[in-house]
């Protein structure tokens, strides 16, 4: 299989990138629309009709921020389906806590869609649904990925704000190694992580990144560490964009971690820049 083809961001001004980042308030679902407002909607990005498949970060079964909020995922999935999408979410757990049913019912992640409505699909149970993806890495020169997500017409990542103790970070670049099939995803470890993290989105990007930042992880991580409460969500179609500002938002807090006083020197952002997979420096702006 070749690279699903890069579709544009639609949420640009004036050459810009925009990425919103608004304060967290008692509705939820009203701040997350808040957010994707100004940008300029939803429906700048998703169709009445598209087949939309959400990626959580379910990569534990631990509580926000170690993996996404339910009341979060929730309104996000609420919004989707009354812009008429037809969605699906779709994750698969890190090795130590596969097989991933067990963690999604201990969360409460497989009720929740239940009550949406809508199909839940953990990648390792459907052995058929996997598709090699030709890329071009310096290190990843392919990676298996679910059928499910290529084929997606929209794909939509609700990322965390954490540190993470061998990635550094764990932002939307990192979600995507929830896609990769179980045995090539344990070989990511080998060497060079940070810098296949971001290889692995060659093989494509989302159209939408919508951050919980209610809470964020700025110590340890992924799945423990120092919990701080930034009570921030940010919407954005530029993932080097959201990760810089996750970071910033991490580096606010004086806490002992392995972030750079930069986050533009950070790996996964430095590989990512290279192939073009968001905006450098001065190619975004922030909309509050």
């Amino acid at each position: 299989m070749r690279p699903t083809p890069h579709r544009e961001n639609p949420w640009r001004r004036n050459g810009q990138a925009l990425i919103s980042r608004v304060k967290a308030g008692k509705d939820l679902k009203g701040s997350i629309v808040k957010a994707l407002t100004m940008l300029g909607g939803v429906d700048k990005a998703i169709a009445r009709g598209d087949n939309v498949l959400v990626k959580p970060n379910f990569n534990s079964p631990d509580p926000s921020p170690m993996a996404t909020d339910l009341p979060f995922l929730g309104a996000v999935v609420e919004l989707l389906l009354e812009a008429g999408a037809k969605v699906t979410i779709g994750e698969s757990a890190g090795g130590v806590w596969r097989p991933s049913r067990k963690g999604f019912e201990k969360r409460g992640a497989l009720a929740l869609a239940r009550y949406l409505g809508v199909e839940f699909i953990i990648f390792e149970e459907k052995p058929a649904d996997w598709v090699r993806v030709k890329i071009d890495g310096n290190f990843l020169k392919s990676v298996i990925m679910p059928r499910s997500a290529y084929e997606a017409d929209k794909l939509v990542y609700l990322p965390c704000i954490k540190t993470h103790s061998l990635g550094r970070y764990s932002g939307s670049l990192k979600l995507a190694m929830g896609f990769m099939h179980p045995g090539q995803r344990r070989s990511m470890h080998l060497g060079h992580l940070e810098q296949k993290i971001a290889e692995i989105n060659l093989c494509w990007q989302p159209d939408l990144i919508i951050t919980d930042g209610r809470k964020a992880l700025v110590t340890g991580g992924p799945s423990a560490g120092q919990v701080v409460e930034p009570a921030i969500l940010m919407a954005s179609g530029d993932m080097i964009a959201n990760d810089i500002e996750s970071v910033k938002i991490i580096s606010g807090y004086k806490t002992k971690n392995r972030l750079p006083a930069d986050p533009w020197q950070l790996p996964q952002i430095v590989t990512a820049l290279r192939y073009g997979l968001g905006s450098g420096k001065d190619g975004y702006t922030v909309v509050e």
